[in-house]
């Protein structure tokens, strides 16, 4: 078994060839210190290849090298999302981390500050809530590929600004949140099989989740899951707090995260502005460190939301159980950073203050944090997990070896994107068109279908040649302006052209079969040009809708409904869009009603009466053919419901509270917990053809706890036409208590099946029986149930087509799920340093490892004055690829930093056979030149130059550099060396000139370090 960390480490290591034969011994709980062994040669450095621009050396290594090259004020502004600025001296562009990909590539940080750039004719696909409406994760494999292509083209240089803030996690538990559109379902199992592949496809990996060979170890771009966690009510998004009990956070909150973290390694996690029980998220060492990290094996970067470390101070004004008073901007880096927040989205709900400007004050005022006192360390932590991501997306290395950057070029046939209305939309190909198309019509969940006469209404029967009239009502089949769902691109002139609504689509589609029909437009509502204007019923459109065959009315929602920052108060359809539908109906029964929306709506008031619904979130630039496709039957509606559809407002608790099991005065929410009745269920979704589910069976009818549970069921499609069928599979325990408050029944797994008329088709079932846990209060960890479970097959939540059981026994908890390290160096814990990345030559290294078992238990070192033993019987293993710079010592019992240079350590944890691992990058002894490689200054006036030097974040008195100066200075200035790893060059020079000098610094463990400087006099 490997950890969740590991495949995304062994993808990172995959691209440099590992200098040097690992050095191996076994770490016993028990062993003790001795000699070190013997270790071979390291591969030498070329002096002309700085380690950073070095493909031999892993990502991690050469983004240590980097870090220790900069001055600690360089390194605080690139802990700036809004942008990190260039580093010239250091071949370091700049980097705008703020770019958005929601359901299509349209934001990116291309200004030095400000939000980022709204960018215009980029392809818009369905929002997330859509394709979760598809419960199709190879469909979101291939749009979420095609995401990342275009991520590549209309990036800057094809290189830069890849970190993509998407996909939003968060659960639409909520259907008045004003981002449920955003959503992917209620259900976390579903969230993470469809969001997951979402990651893979945007990263460039398999659907499996590693990177393929033909990626050369480059990523694609960097998804970012968000928003961390328990952030869905817009009324208080930025100051309120998410309040649960840790059964809540821990099964419903973070589950998606968690699942996705394992399924897929995204490269990124945003945190986001809500406080958690209390404690901001952006500085929460449970969300991050505890639970991301440690437990669920996140090895990527943390960015704040824009601007959460800020209202840190400003929104929650929240003071620390360790703080004397509220954090101030200093206290507010220092904590969150020390929590695990590297990226300082520092735009958006900002003031004057941010990592850049703070970092250095902070670490000067020695703050005391939850886990250390605040130091370079925590810096350089950070750092190196975000500069790993730039040189993982290839950033520094020719864009020959990065495939993505050859063929972004390629398919731009050498010119420069641009966002501008004269791009001609070149980047909305007909490849990406048609994928807006097919996850449009994948999307669309056809809720009712009754029969009209003898047949029911949709397909809609279109003639050949015979007069055919259909009126296509509502203000949203053909609006001024297609509204295709926040975090859009803007369309103008040819991306205009590619938006075909709902009105022009279904025309042209019924025209294509009858050139004779007629396909009219009926404004149906007026009063203005948003959904919530729509207030008059248009007595023309009645009156004229009687004399049409067929009638599709189009209603829905918009930015004036819902949106980030504006949750909605009702779920009603604005406007007079519900009273438009019912008296449309009353005057032609064979009226089709096509919603889309935010989420669920009232539909009370036309449920009934209406023959035909179909529903769908917001579906992009090319929705109008999917939507007549669906209609006239050329595409078989597939979508099924991802979450539950309230009935109406009363069924529903206030929206920020964050509870989910039912209370005395609270009927639940979601499918899992819900004890009312609603509209429609979770998983509802009909068909043109109708399938039968039978034949479940269970591969092992008793399954230890950590074992899988595996079931086949066979499909069969008993109606006249090919479709796909969604078996999906519950799982519930009947024997459970009340007192338990075990929800009625949770999702297991799913399939999706394309089967023929008259033909069937066998569907696989697989989960791990540790999704069946619950978090125990009492010892925090994860416990599965003993007895035996319930197995539903059903087409949806409500409908169950066959039923098995299986008998779980035994226990978690001797499962090794992740490893995680901190590595500190002795004299660390006096000094309060809870991890570092430099380390000074001859010390000993502690990696302080934390081990997670499959309940959830942390053990070993966890956070200051937390740590735990760690298990009876476990072993440890270290590996260090360059042993000469970091030996594993003989008996295993401790590392040691031996030489200067970097190395990478891993670490195996081994306990009742399985085996999992993580990986540590050490930077021993560095020593660099930080001052900037130009000095001017003016003839007849005094100047000073100031020279800087970077090593050891507390060098020893053998790391202090001594400097000098090789070559001739112009006339009038001197070099002084400080003899604290800084000197100066300064004096009144006497001419004007350029001279280049070159600057030395050597101590007794490090390799000379040297650097050009052009002194210009002027």
């Amino acid at each position: 078994m490997v950890s969740r960390q590991r495949q995304r480490a062994v993808a990172t290591l995959g691209i440099a060839v590992m200098a040097g034969a690992f050095a191996t011994t076994a770490l016993p709980s028990t062993a003790s210190a001795t000699s070190p062994a013997p270790h071979s040669a390291s591969v030498s450095r070329t002096p002309s290849t700085p380690v950073y621009l070095n493909r031999t050396y892993t990502p991690a290594e050469r983004a240590a090298d980097l870090v220790s090259r900069m001055s600690l004020d360089e390194k605080a502004q690139e802990m700036n999302s809004s942008q990190a600025p260039a580093i010239p001296r250091l071949g370091i562009a700049a980097w705008g981390w703020w770019n958005e990909s929601n359901h299509g590539v349209n934001a990116s940080t291309i200004t030095p500050t400000g939000n980022a750039t709204t960018l215009t004719n980029t392809t818009s696909y369905p929002s997330d809530l859509s394709l979760g409406s598809s419960w199709d994760p190879k469909l979101v494999y291939r749009e979420a590929s095609k995401i990342g292509d275009e991520a590549r083209d209309t990036a800057p240089d094809n290189r830069l600004n890849l970190d993509l803030y998407a996909p939003t996690v968060n659960l639409s538990r909520d259907p008045r949140w004003g981002r449920n559109d955003e959503s992917w379902s209620e259900d976390p199992t579903l969230t993470a099989a469809l969001a997951g592949q979402y990651v893979d496809g945007l990263q460039g990996q398999t659907p499996k989740g590693v990177l393929p060979k033909s990626a050369n170890g480059y990523y694609k771009a960097i998804a970012t899951l968000k928003h961390y966690a328990a952030n869905n009510s817009e009324v208080n998004r930025r100051t309120g707090s998410s309040d649960m009990d840790q059964r809540t956070l821990r099964e419903y909150y973070t589950k998606q995260f968690a699942d996705i973290i394992e399924q897929a390694h995204p490269g990124s996690i945003m945190s986001s502005y809500n406080e958690v029980n209390g404690v901001p998220a952006a500085a929460s060492v449970q969300l991050m460190s505890d639970l991301a990290r440690d437990t669920y094996g996140f090895n990527g970067y943390f960015t704040s939301d824009c601007d959460a470390v800020y209202e840190i101070q400003a929104g929650h004004h929240w003071q620390p159980p360790t703080a004397s008073a509220p954090l101030d901007q200093y206290g507010r880096s220092a904590y969150a950073i020390s929590a695990g927040e590297d990226l300082d989205c520092n735009w958006g709900y900002h003031d004057q203050y941010s990592y850049g400007n703070t970092v250095p004050t902070a670490i000067a005022q020695k703050i005391k944090t939850e886990t250390d006192t605040f130091n370079v360390g925590d810096v350089d932590t950070s750092l190196t997990r975000l500069f790993t991501a730039r040189i993982e997306t290839g950033e520094f290395d020719d864009e020959n070896q990065v495939p993505w950057v050859r063929a972004a070029r390629q398919r731009l046939g050498g010119a420069t994107w641009t966002s501008s209305v004269d791009n001609n939309a070149v980047t909305e190909t007909p490849a990406r068109l048609a994928q807006a198309q097919q996850s449009a019509e994948h999307s669309l969940v056809l809720l009712k279908n009754d029969k009209v006469g003898n047949a029911p209404l949709l397909p809609l029967s279109v003639p050949r040649n015979k007069p055919f009239k259909v009126a296509v009502v509502g203000y949203f089949a053909h609006p001024q302006q297609l509204f295709t769902g926040g975090y859009s691109s803007i369309q103008a002139g040819a991306g205009a052209a590619n938006n075909i609504d709902a009105y022009t689509g279904i025309k042209s589609a019924i025209e294509a079969r009858d050139p004779g029909a007629q396909v009219d437009f009926l404004p149906g509502v007026t009063g203005g040009t948003t959904a919530a204007k729509l207030t008059t019923v248009d007595p023309a459109t009645i009156a004229a809708v009687k004399g049409y065959d067929a009638v599709v009315v189009v209603a829905g929602t918009d930015a004036s409904t819902a949106s980030e920052d504006h949750d909605r108060t009702t779920t009603a359809l604005p406007g007079a869009q519900a009273s438009m539908i019912s008296q449309v109906e009353a005057a032609n029964p064979r009226t089709v009603v096509y919603l889309q929306t935010v989420g669920s709506v009232d539909v009370r008031s036309f449920q009934a009466t209406s023959p035909a619904i179909l529903w769908s979130s917001y579906l992009g630039q090319r929705q109008g053919p999917a939507i007549a496709n669906v209609l006239l039957g050329t595409v078989n509606p597939s979508g099924h419901l991802p979450f539950t559809w309230y009935s109406d407002d009363s069924q529903l608790p206030p929206i920020t509270d964050y509870a989910i099991r039912p209370s005395q005065s609270e009927p639940g929410r979601t499918y899992m917990y819900y004890t009312g009745t609603p509209s429609y269920s979770f998983g509802d979704g009909l068909s043109y053809s109708s399938f039968r589910f039978s034949d479940l069976k269970v591969a092992r009818t008793s399954v230890d706890a950590s074992g899988t549970i595996s079931a086949t069921a066979t499909v069969t499609n008993t109606g006249d036409v090919t479709g796909a069928a969604t078996p999906q599979l519950y799982v519930t325990t009947p024997f459970a208590s009340a007192a338990a408050e075990r929800p009625t029944k949770r999702l297991l797994a799913f399939d999706r099946v394309v089967v023929k008329p008259g033909r069937s088709a066998r569907v696989h079932f697989s989960a791990p029986a540790s999704q069946l846990a619950f978090l125990d209060e009492d010892s925090q960890t994860m416990k599965v149930d003993r007895g035996a479970y319930g197995l539903q097959l059903a087409a949806s939540s409500s409908d169950v087509r066959a039923r098995a059981s299986v008998q779980v026994t035994g226990q978690l908890g001797r499962v090794p799920t992740t490893v995680s390290v901190r590595p500190v160096q002795a004299g660390d814990a006096a000094a309060d340093v809870a991890q570092r990345v430099a380390f000074d030559a001859g010390v000993r290294i502690d990696p302080q490892v934390t081990v997670a078992t499959d309940d959830e238990a942390l053990h070993g070192y966890i956070s200051k004055g937390r740590s735990t033993p760690l298990p009876q019987g476990i072993r440890i293993r270290y590996q260090s690829d360059r042993h000469d710079v970091v030996a594993v010592e003989q008996g295993g019992s401790a590392l040691r930093a031996v030489g200067s240079g970097v190395a990478t350590v891993r670490v195996t944890a081994t306990y009742h056979g399985a085996t999992v691992s993580t990986s540590f990058v050490v930077n021993v002894a560095p020593l660099q030149i930080t001052s900037d490689p130009a000095a001017a200054f003016t003839v007849g006036s005094a100047g000073t130059f100031t020279v800087t030097t970077a090593t050891t974040q507390s060098p020893t008195a053998q790391e202090v550099p001594s400097l000098s100066v090789l070559g001739k200075l112009p006339a009038g200035l001197t070099f002084t060396d400080r003899g604290d790893g800084t000197g100066t060059i300064a004096g009144t020079p006497a001419a004007a000139g350029t001279y280049t000098v070159q600057l030395r610094a050597s101590n007794e463990v490090s390799p000379t370090a040297t650097q050009k400087v052009t002194i210009t006099v002027g």
